[in-house]
């Protein structure tokens, strides 16, 4: 029987690596997509997956990523973004530019042709696939001096919550998941007086694979993540 595959777009070694590890556990094949595919090389040898190099802001990358993947796509996860930090007078347009194409636009495409390529294939247990979106805390108040990443997490969530209400009842779950917090990555660790103050990413992708299997009669459109001592 063929394996269901499952995307990662914009793989590292933080969330979406423990994304990539909890996907395999599952029994899907992988396809995990980078700027850099050297750099997740280890990672694609443990879970098996396919690499292939992409720049999800750019249409032609993301068209020949979606050109590459054979067989039926039941799971796609948009994970990259782009801060451009400063005070608003003194922000470099063309940085937020950049940094608007790579946390909205390509949020857009990548969403765009799953969806086509999810439409296209019939459906298992009565769904053609899930769509996730990693938000921020950025997707639902602005703070000081993150103008950029503020506008790109707005019109990624806005982009999901539209999705979802035109694919939803299409067989195509969407959402959008606010990680209200720090990650734990390799080489972040927790001040001494904060223990246990970060996102654990192993607990954060239990978390996605949820709502990949929710029932479509209770699908969630949006979903907040935050350690158990965050402010909000």
């Amino acid at each position: 029987m063929t394996k269901p595959i499952a995307l990662v777009v914009g793989v590292g070694d933080g969330l979406s690596a423990s994304l990539a590890r909890r996907l395999h556990k599952e029994g899907y094949a992988l396809v995990l997509a980078a700027r850099d595919i050297g750099k997740i090389a280890a990672l694609a040898g443990e879970t098996g997956a396919e690499r292939i190099a992409c720049d999800a802001s750019k249409p032609a990358d993301v068209d020949k990523l979606f050109a590459a993947i054979g067989g039926p796509l039941r799971v796609a996860i948009y994970n990259p973004s782009a801060r451009q930090r400063g005070p608003l007078v003194e922000l470099d347009p063309d940085a937020v530019n950049h940094a608007i194409q790579v946390t909205a636009f390509g949020a857009f495409l990548v969403g765009q042709a799953a969806a086509r390529k999810m439409l296209a294939q019939p459906p298992e247990n009565g769904v053609l696939g899930t769509i996730l979106f990693t938000g921020a805390s950025a997707g639902a108040k602005g703070f000081p001096q993150s103008a950029p990443f503020a506008m790109g997490k707005f019109a990624q969530r806005g982009l999901a919550q539209s999705m979802s209400r035109e694919l939803h009842p299409q067989g195509i779950h969407v959402a959008w998941i606010n990680i209200d917090g720090a990650i734990r990555i390799p080489g972040r660790v927790e001040p001494p007086d904060r223990p246990d103050s970060m996102l654990d990413p192993d607990a954060i992708a239990e978390s996605y694979l949820a709502l990949v299997r929710q029932d479509r009669s209770a699908w969630s459109e949006e979903l907040t993540l935050r350690p158990w001592v965050e402010k909000f």
